[in-house]
């Protein structure tokens, strides 16, 4: 069993918006992500996919994308990025979607003996963009970040889980790894791997990936790895 990830699918939706606006590697994504992750993952894999799933803005049109996800290898663990306007209730959506998907929102999700936690994050203060209006919601993102954390650690303690990797929407910390209130939050918990998306284009080389405190970071949004999973964990 091995676990992957890939962010930032941005599927139509039926909305009939073409990616290939954002430049030609974009071009034809769908069917790349499609045959990558069919040549790459086996049916007993998890895929962590941190949000922005596709760009429907009713549950209704995004069900045909959740089907054309779940035609794929593997288990999928969906988490809410800024662009899945769709998103519902969760007792909602798990009823609507197939057996294989699933949906992490403040909590978390056990695979084998991993326990998966899962939060959607937001700017944090020294970001390009963050205002005095973002505040708010950076400090109820904190508090939503220790609540998944918190129940990650009730199942390592109760034995259900040995090791925490975390799945965000926004990146947790600055350039070179600069410290925000998100990775004082991950440094109090055993997490091994963080994983996220949300950047693109540019903003892609300035994102952290590698070693902090003994946690692994993983910049995951598609177009940054050429629309393949990304490894992050397999079991021998």
């Amino acid at each position: 069993m091995s676990i992957f990830a890939l962010a930032d699918l941005h599927m139509d939706g039926k909305q009939g918006k073409p990616m290939a606006v954002f430049g030609e590697k974009w071009n034809n994504h769908c069917e790349r992500i499609f045959e990558n992750w069919s040549n790459t993952v086996n049916r007993e894999d998890l895929v962590l996919i941190p949000g922005d799933i596709c760009w429907a803005m009713q549950l209704n049109d995004a069900i045909d994308d959740i089907n054309k996800l779940s035609a794929l290898p593997g288990t999928k663990l969906l988490l809410r990025g800024n662009h899945d306007y769709w998103w519902s209730s969760l007792a909602k959506m798990q009823s609507m979607f197939p057996e294989d998907v699933h949906i992490i929102q403040n909590d978390s999700f056990v695979y084998e003996d991993t326990v998966i936690a899962g939060t959607r994050g937001w700017l944090y203060p020294a970001a390009a963009g963050y205002t005095e209006k973002d505040e708010k919601i950076y400090n109820r993102e904190l508090i939503r970040l220790e609540l998944t954390l918190s129940s990650a650690m009730r199942r390592i303690k109760d034995n259900e889980a040995n090791s925490i990797i975390l799945m965000l929407h926004y990146p947790p910390l600055g350039t070179d790894g600069a410290a925000t209130g998100f990775t004082e939050l991950i440094d109090k918990y055993p997490v091994t791997d963080v994983v996220y998306g949300h950047l693109h284009a540019q903003s892609t080389k300035f994102a952290f990936e590698g070693e902090r405190s003994g946690k692994m970071y993983h910049l995951c949004s598609s177009d940054h790895l050429d629309f393949y999973p990304k490894l992050i964990k397999k079991d021998n």
